[in-house]
């Protein structure tokens, strides 16, 4: 086994840890074992800069996975629901979305405390505060942007209409519930006084645009969630965290990258996870709403709501983060997130008004 700290523990250590560990080490390798994955000890290492669900991945002889699970409980309800987004992946794939494959699904809590899912390792790369070499230049900067803003075009053109992929959601509705939703999520999981939360909601609420269509809705779609060829030319390998996802309106999808996505000359937020997309080379804001709207002419009129809203949603689970952290979940990202966290969560709210101010 490698690894350290409290993240991973037999499950005789976790009966005598007050907070539990994420990975219980001998109860996974009898999953495992059951599931005919593998065979032998683990070799795990935490992957990814989530702060919100865990990705580890998981080496032993015949296998090199990757598992996913939700944080340590509590958890507000409806969130983190793993086994909804295994299944999700399951029903993209055959339609030609390029996602992980799902090995096995467990739902049984006792294994790990939640459930989890395991999917097959890519080796890929996935671009964040430095540009790999391969990607790199002015050609293949513009081909990397160009490239997550055809993927978004393609997400938005499946079918959700038809078979299983249509029970994922209900369209109808859709940006209604987002706002009360997460107005819930603040007053249930909040750890401090932030009036401009609610005074955003009023004002969405209030400015809620006329949905022009329905589609497939990641949810986190950006930069950070894509996972890019190592080699050849630059094409998306998949498309990763699919917990958010429904049915409802793609310009949510639309307004969420754009509003995280890091330009020069733009105040940054703790969302603008991708960095280097401020570096020359790469699309702008304005030129990835262009490329986009190419192939659905919707009226981007209305885009600032959509900014404004995506960035109030990050500032409220932002702030879920931050109260685990509160209360003690310290390996979601060491002991300098809380501080982040206290002035990253604010900065947010200001920059969703800031996009609130611009509509028209």
């Amino acid at each position: 086994m490698t690894g350290g700290g409290d993240v991973a523990r037999t499950t005789a250590e976790a009966e005598r840890m007050e907070v539990p560990p994420l990975l219980v080490v001998d109860r996974l390798e009898e999953y495992l074992d059951a599931s005919g994955i593998g065979t032998g000890p683990l070799h795990w290492h935490r992957i990814g800069d989530g702060q919100s669900n865990v990705t580890f991945r998981i080496k032993r002889r015949g296998a090199d996975v990757v598992l996913r699970r939700g944080p340590r409980p509590p958890l507000p309800p409806s969130t983190h629901d793993m086994v909804r987004e295994a299944h999700l992946q399951q029903l993209l794939a055959p339609r030609g979305i390029p996602v992980p494959k799902i090995l096995a699904v467990c739902a049984d809590t006792h294994v790990l405390g939640g459930p989890f899912y395991l999917m097959k390792f890519l080796d890929g790369d996935v671009v964040t505060d430095t540009v790999p070499a391969h990607l790199d230049g002015r050609g293949q900067r513009r081909a990397t942007s160009e490239a997550v803003a055809d993927m978004l075009v393609r997400l938005h053109s499946v079918d959700g209409g038809k078979g299983a992929l249509a029970g994922i959601g209900r369209p109808e509705g859709y940006l209604r519930r987002q706002v009360a939703r997460f107005a819930g999520l603040w007053d249930a999981g909040a750890v401090r006084d932030l009036p401009q939360v609610a005074e955003l909601a009023q004002w969405l609420e209030a400015n809620r645009p006329a949905t022009q269509r329905t589609a497939l809705v990641h949810g986190d779609y950006r930069v950070g969630n894509l996972m890019f060829r190592r080699s050849g030319p630059v094409r998306v390998q998949a498309v990763l965290d699919w917990e958010m996802a429904t049915l409802g309106d793609p310009l949510a999808d639309l307004g969420y990258l754009t509003a995280t996505y890091a330009q020069a000359g733009s105040p940054g937020t703790l969302m603008e996870l991708t960095s280097v997309t401020a570096q020359p080379g790469y699309l702008t804001r304005e030129e990835l709403v262009e490329r986009y709207n190419q192939h659905f002419g919707l009226d981007l009129s209305a885009l600032p709501w959509y900014q404004a809203l995506a960035l109030w949603k990050a500032a409220i689970f932002c702030e879920a983060i931050y109260a685990r952290w509160q209360q003690g979940g310290r390996d979601d990202g060491g002991p300098s997130l809380g501080a982040v966290l206290e002035e990253g969560v604010p900065r947010l709210l200001e920059a969703a008004a800031g996009f609130a101010q611009r509509l028209p």
